[in-house]
């Protein structure tokens, strides 16, 4: 049985905004392990399943697909940003340094 994963991707470090993480992903496990290619040594497997990465606007869509196709699916929920409000003039409050 094919497992997959249905995941909300987070911002990368190179990003600034929360772009391209909206979208929920369904991506395939992977089959077979990785190992060094004859020709070159570079890294492969026979499994190229786990190229593919199906994009989805909701959760029930990624789900309703993974039931349709009847794959083993895990669902990892994504963590929510808390942001701290803070004022401009937080910057200029003094604070005592404790010894």
């Amino acid at each position: 049985m094919i497992k997959a994963k249905i995941y909300k991707p987070s911002k990368s470090a190179m990003q600034s905004g929360r772009g391209k993480t909206e979208k929920w992903l369904l991506e395939y496990e992977r089959q077979a392990p990785l190992g060094p290619e004859a020709l070159m040594g570079w890294t492969a497997s026979g499994d190229t399943l786990n190229q593919v990465r199906l994009k989805f606007d909701t959760l029930e869509q990624a789900v309703t697909r993974a039931k349709k196709e009847g794959f083993e699916f895990t669902i990892v929920q994504p963590q929510e940003r808390r942001i701290k409000p803070r004022n401009y003039t937080d910057n200029f409050v003094y604070r005592e340094v404790a010894d």
